[in-house]
């Protein structure tokens, strides 16, 4: 953790929904003037896409399930180094994982969907590094990238939500067949059950989205619920419930309420909103060197 240089991670699964909430922050960051350290995740995936493939293949050659969810798909102890050197002076280095055509031609065309760019030097004069992917809050045996992180956000609808909405997703922006992304699921579910539902009990703030339409078979749904048709729980730590006016934040969101005495419920369409009102603070509270957590 550091005062000069301060680290978010918004952590949350694939199909969670974590773009949702790097939106509320750009709005923040713009209103703020603030200029960040944009980090996707997948850019610490250890393997291309068609090399992730070949590895997968192997792996299931010799029994072994391989994903994106756990250590062997990932350069933790890379993620983690920027981490450190960051918090520490503001440096370190970063490379993107290019998703799709519009990612290869804002870099020239001289690389392939489902390559990286070079590693290169971060740039220098940014206010803070802001983390949007799988692992913000992960911890292995080997690696604590958690204990990194200045603040900590959760994004982590019901997982009957969650796998809709990643169904949906991956046919609509990378042309899989649904039963393609269900066996992902299957195959990613050890890791995700081992490394990424841990995450959410280290997160200062949880933001966990819950449909009130029937979702109970999420491999036969046609159509994710829209926000009106859910709610959000909103879950505080310890050191975020104590800095929250939570009488200010039920007067502004018409239709919330307090299920807990660390937990706000709102509804869905007012997600956005809630964000930016939930979130400001703390920013605000890290530009002036102050810390979130101990």
């Amino acid at each position: 953790m550091s005062v000069e240089h301060p680290i978010v991670a918004v952590t949350g699964s694939s199909g969670a929904g974590t773009s949702t909430v790097r939106t509320a922050f750009e709005a923040i960051f713009r209103r703020h003037q603030v200029t960040p350290l944009f980090i996707q995740g997948d850019s610490f995936h250890r393997y291309s896409r068609a090399e992730m493939s070949a590895a997968i293949r192997r792996a299931q050659a010799q029994g072994r399930n391989l994903s994106h969810f756990g250590p062997e798909g990932n350069l933790f102890d890379q993620l983690e180094e920027l981490f450190r050197e960051y918090a520490d002076s503001g440096t370190g280095w970063r490379r993107l994982y290019l998703h799709n055509a519009e990612d290869v031609a804002r870099q020239g065309g001289h690389y392939a969907e489902g390559e990286f760019t070079p590693w290169e030097p971060i740039p220098e004069g940014t206010d803070m590094l802001f983390y949007e992917g799988l692992h913000g809050g992960v911890v292995t045996e080997d690696h604590d990238i958690a204990q990194h992180v200045d603040f900590l956000v959760g994004v982590t609808p019901i997982v009957n939500l969650e796998w809709i909405q990643k169904i949906h997703r991956d046919a609509a922006a990378r042309g899989h067949a649904p039963e393609d992304t269900v066996e992902t699921i299957k195959r990613r579910m050890d890791d995700y059950v081992e490394y990424i539902t841990p995450q959410f009990s280290r997160t200062d703030i949880n933001f966990q989205r819950v449909p009130l339409v029937d979702t109970s078979n999420p491999f036969v749904t046609h159509e994710v619920p829209s926000p009106d048709e859910s709610l959000v729980v909103i879950r505080f730590g310890d050191a975020t419930k104590q800095a929250m006016d939570f009488p200010y934040l039920l007067s502004m969101l018409a239709g919330s309420f307090m299920s807990r005495p660390n937990t706000l419920v709102v509804p869905g369409g007012k997600l956005g909103f809630a964000m930016e009102l939930i979130l400001t603070p703390f920013i605000a509270r890290l530009l002036r060197g102050e810390r979130i957590r101990s």
